[in-house]
């Protein structure tokens, strides 16, 4: 892993959201965030730091007219193992904290713990979300697709603890790769997790994987080192394909719908991300759980 800095005018976009780091170490056979369409003119594990984020942060929190949902960790994992030395992540939250706006951060990470005490404090002032991704059912699995992030079991704890803390979850339930873990069992087991954790909603994009250069390459190095023959399978089934969904997909979604429904957990996606935008008070909050 490398490192460099580079300088920036602005931090957050004009959806309000944030990357205070490029690139990732996570080692996710899948990652879009590596295909070549995001221009990174760097190696993906050359994490670039954003020089005097928390500065530039805070310059335009300040000039915002009323506080918003601020959103981090959608391209790269606001929790890379980077953060423990540089504690960007932790800086910008607090700022996020002093000047009374919402936060929705996306994780795969349980180093996210660390920072307990500031979300509960911005979720005792409005709302924090925190979204977590889950894969795999299956440790050893989580282990070859995703090699240097915290375990799926690992992430269900870090649930549990928000959870117990009253802070609302979101997970992820993507990428459902075909052929890996595209099975009714594994859906099943995400599902109780979910469950047993209280989550608000479920997100998912299709049963399936989205794969365009740059992404492609790496995915199919992957299978060829973890996964005996299954590239060539991939390219009889796929070719070229940018969206390469499971052909177990009706079934899946039947089993995601009916589960989602039963135990009151969000699902649509438009409804999920109306949810994340929305800032919403103290007491509108408690009405979640109580």
């Amino acid at each position: 892993m490398a490192l460099h800095y580079a300088d920036y005018k602005t931090i957050l976009s004009p959806q309000n959201g944030m990357n205070l780091y490029r690139g990732c170490t996570h080692g996710c056979i899948y990652c879009d965030s590596r295909s070549v369409c995001y221009r990174m003119d760097h190696d993906f594990e050359d994490i670039e730091v954003k020089r005097s984020a928390p500065l530039i942060l805070e310059s335009q929190l300040g000039r915002k007219r009323k506080p918003c949902m601020i959103g981090t960790g959608a391209m790269c994992d606001s929790y890379i193992p980077l953060e423990n030395e540089l504690q960007i992540t932790r800086q910008c939250l607090l700022l996020i904290e002093k000047y009374g706006y919402g936060l929705a951060i996306q994780t795969k990470s349980a180093q996210i713990l660390r920072d307990i005490d500031i979300l509960k404090r911005i979720n005792a002032k409005t709302k924090c979300v925190v979204q977590i991704t889950l894969t795999t059912y299956d440790e050893d699995l989580c282990r070859k697709i995703e090699p240097n992030v915290s375990t799926t079991g690992e992430r269900f704890e870090v649930l549990e603890t928000l959870r117990k803390a009253k802070i609302p979850t979101i997970v992820w339930i993507s990428p459902i790769l075909p052929f890996i873990n595209d099975t009714e069992e594994n859906l099943q087991g995400l599902l109780d997790y979910c469950i047993k954790a209280g989550v608000v909603g479920v997100l998912y994009f299709g049963f399936g994987v989205t794969l365009r250069e740059g992404s492609r390459e790496y995915f199919y190095a992957k299978l060829d080192q973890e996964f005996s023959g299954l590239k060539q399978k991939y390219i009889q089934q796929f070719g070229n394909a940018y969206i390469c969904n499971s052909p177990n997909s009706n079934r899946l979604m039947d089993i995601f719908q009916s589960k989602c429904q039963r135990y009151g957990m969000l699902y649509k996606p438009e409804e999920i991300f109306a949810y994340l935008r929305k800032f919403e008070s103290q007491e509108q909050q408690r009405q979640l759980f109580y």
